[in-house]
Formats: C-alpha cells, structure tokens, sequence
C-alpha cells in the first residue's frame, strides 16, 4: 500500500514538497493554518513564481491526489509521514532562527496521533533542534502513539525547485533507528534508483548540513566580492581573476562571480543564526568570520549607491534612475532580503526618481516598498533614464544591447550590477558603464 503523506506549512518548501511528492505517486495532504493560502492552493492556484510548480499543483489538485487543508485533525492519523516545512524567519529581537511555527506543528501533531507515525523536519534549523523535539514528543505523545522523527533537510534553489526535489544533488537523513530511514527510501526511492547519493547520519550532522552549506556559498560570494574591492581601487579584471580561480579544481568557479551581493530569504537569515546559535553554544569566536562575510555582502549595496551618486556628478537628487530587477536572483519572485531593491530603497531615499521594472518581482516589491515607481515593461523603466541599473541577471537584461536603450534613455550611463553586459560593446556605442570590480576613481570617503 502506497504511503499516505502530509505537508506542514504551504509556502515555498511545502508546496513545492507537497506537489513533488504528489507526482511521484503519494496521496498528499497540506497543512497550513493560512485558510486564503489553502483556499487558493486548492484551487490550483500558486501565490508565488517558480517555474514548473504552476503545472504540477494543478495537475494533482485536478487528479485529487493532492488537496489541503487547515485541520490537523484530518491528517493526524490519516498520514504515515508528516514533513515539517514551515518557515524559521530571523527573530525579531536578535539574529537567531524564530522555532515557533516548526514547535506549534510538533506540539499539533504529537497531541493528535495515536498510532504509527514519522515526523520529518525539512524546515531549516539551528542545530539541537531536533533533539530537542525529540524531547517534546517522547513527554506528550499519547500512549496509544509510536512516533519517530527524522531530519532531511531541503536544498532547493529558487528557480530551480522541482528539479532539485524531483532530482536532489544528494539526501541527507538524520535519524535514530532503521525505522525513519526505511519509509524515507521508500519515499525517494526514485533517486535512490537514478543513484543519488544518500547520507544517513544524527541529527546535528542533518541540522548543521544546511546551515552549513549556506555559510560556504556566503563565504565564497563574499570572498570575490572582497577581491572586487581591490580590484575597483587599484585596477585589474576581476571576471578574469574569478575564471583563473574557477580552473582551480579545489576552488571550481560557480558563484565567483563579484556583483552587487546575496540575498533572499535563507543565505542571509540562515548565516546569521548560525552566529546566533555557535554563540549560544559558547563558541562565538568560531563563525567570527561570518560578521565580516555579512559586512562585505552590505557593503556592496551601498558601494552602488556611492557610484550611481559619482557618475551622476554628485546631481542625485532629482535624477530619473531606472533599476532593471528587484528580486534577488532571476526566474524568482522572491525580494526578501534582496539587494536590488534594497539599493532601489536607497536611491529613492537619497532624493532620485526610482523607476522599477522586474519581470515577476514588481507585485512583490511594491508590497514591501509602494512608494517606489513600478513600470510594467523595460522601454517605460529606462525611458528618460539619466542612468541605467542592471541589478538582477533576467534573461532579457543579460541580452540588452546598446540599441536597445539608446533612443529612449536621457543619458547614456549604466552601471552592470552582476558583470553580464559586453563592455566594450556598450562603450563603443558611446556609453558610459561600469561593472563590479571594476576599477574606479575613489569615490566620497576612500582612500
């Protein structure tokens, strides 16, 4: 008999992992306390962009393999296996990871189930979690009750979703006992058969494997963006820098790439409780180096404002300024902590006329920051633009030639916030651009 499985919390994990698990055969219960969200899944309908996901919600809600519901009550005992996918947003009173929703489903839960079960953390957490819910479940679960638990961490990247569930890079388990493990190779049994490598470990190692790898890919977008700041002062080429560190095999060049800095809602929430956390632990001086990966990555949004200013001659204020993408990486329409719309933010509050356009991101970003100016296509966007911003790598920005803008635009100045424009095509055509790392004379305040 096939497995029967539920998906705490309907937001990007949840519902990716709920759609997902629905096209690989399981009966599919969500779970989330949102009843708009529910509602609107239910119809097929997906409150957020990411390609592919659209489809599949929609095909499994018409097949009834996949539905959703507000009501613990209907999946307690209905489903084998409950993954935990709710969100663990920053705190608002420190940089530690906000439990409240991932402890809320495990309290919901283990109150209401009364045979066989296994509970399955996906949400992204700071380590000791688990076995603190390990805790929880052994001192509130009814008698009649037999709950395992488990942590498999999700790897998803936004863009990249239902590939990376449907055909993960790796499965990591954490886990006590063969039980867990078993019913998890039951349900990726799929990747397992397409050879997909399968790490069973505890469950600080699974806590730590996420965490962890988020710290790493901060570093290193942090590291050559630290190169980029030497390179703007003194001179040098940090793309060709990045491509002669990229055939270093124990470096390898993916994200080398020096830019405006990460974002999104886990690299930086995630690097920073994990500060929380090593200083929980007493071991602050252990992730020390993660502050200043932060700082460098803040420090980027701030060097473009300080650019956009210069090649303006000091004349911000008052100048038309077109900013082409808000969401932190393209195929998204996530701006949580995105740096574009945070140098957006900052142009406007230095007194420019902002005009945003993002392919999906716009609804979102003017949720955030409405006193911005939306433009609903590129040509409105750049129109009488006394300078031009490149800030997320859209397909349809990464393919703009000179052309393109130079009819519409008052002045031919861009600044290529993620290196993706042919320089001297665009200087050959009479404009004015500047990439990041690229050396420049000093600006307010550098020496």
């Amino acid at each position: 008999m096939s497995l029967k499985i539920s998906v705490i919390g309907t937001g990007y994990l949840g519902a990716t992992h709920a759609a997902c698990m629905a096209e690989l055969g399981f009966d599919v219960i969500g779970v989330d306390i949102d009843a708009a969200k529910v509602a609107a899944l239910s119809r097929g309908n997906l409150p957020f962009h990411e390609p592919g996901l659209p489809e599949l919600l929609r095909k499994h809600v018409d097949s009834g393999r996949l539905r959703f519901t507000t009501d613990y009550a209907e999946i307690a005992d209905w489903a084998d296996i409950h993954f935990i996918g709710v969100g663990t947003p920053q705190r608002a009173d420190g940089h530690g990871a906000d439990l409240r929703f991932v402890d809320s489903a495990v309290h919901e839960l283990t109150s209401r189930i009364r045979g066989s079960a296994l509970i399955v953390g996906k949400s992204t957490v700071p380590v000791g979690t688990a076995r603190r819910l390990r805790g929880i479940i052994d001192t509130e679960a009814h008698s009649e009750a037999n709950i395992a638990l488990a942590w498999n961490p999700e790897f998803l990247r936004e863009g990249f979703a239902v590939a990376d569930t449907m055909r993960p890079d790796r499965l990591v388990i954490g886990a006590e006992g063969g039980t867990a493990e078993a019913l998890l190779r039951e349900v990726y049994a799929v990747a397992l058969a397409a050879e997909t490598p399968l790490i069973v470990t505890d469950f600080e190692t699974a806590e730590l494997v996420k965490v962890a790898a988020n710290a790493f890919l901060a570093t290193k977008i942090s590291f050559i963006n630290s190169f980029a700041e030497v390179t703007e002062t003194i001179g040098g080429d940090i793309t060709t820098l990045a491509d002669a560190l990229g055939h270093d095999i124990r470096i390898g060049r993916k994200f080398l790439n020096a830019g405006v800095g990460f974002g999104g809602g886990c690299l930086p929430k995630d690097i920073r409780a994990l500060q929380a956390r090593v200083s929980e632990l007493g071991l602050s001086h252990t992730m020390g180096y993660l502050a200043e990966v932060d700082e460098i990555n803040l420090r980027r949004r701030e060097r473009v404002v300080r650019l956009a200013n210069s090649m303006l001659s000091d004349k911000l204020v008052g100048a038309r300024i077109a900013v082409l993408g808000v969401t932190f990486k393209p195929d998204s329409d996530d701006v949580r902590d995105s740096p574009a719309l945070d140098i957006a933010v900052r142009l406007f509050n230095a007194g420019a006329d902002v005009l945003v356009y993002d392919p999906k991101g716009n609804n979102n970003a003017a949720e955030r920051f409405p006193r911005l100016h939306y433009a609903n296509d590129l040509p409105e966007a750049v129109a009488q633009a006394d300078l031009v911003l490149l800030l997320t790598e859209w397909a349809e920005f990464k393919a703009l030639v000179p052309a393109d803008l130079e009819d519409v635009v008052a002045e031919r100045r861009i600044i290529d916030g993620r290196n993706v424009l042919a320089r001297g095509q665009w200087e050959d055509a009479g404009w004015e651009i500047v990439g990041m790392g690229q050396h420049h004379p000093p600006l307010d305040g550098e020496l």
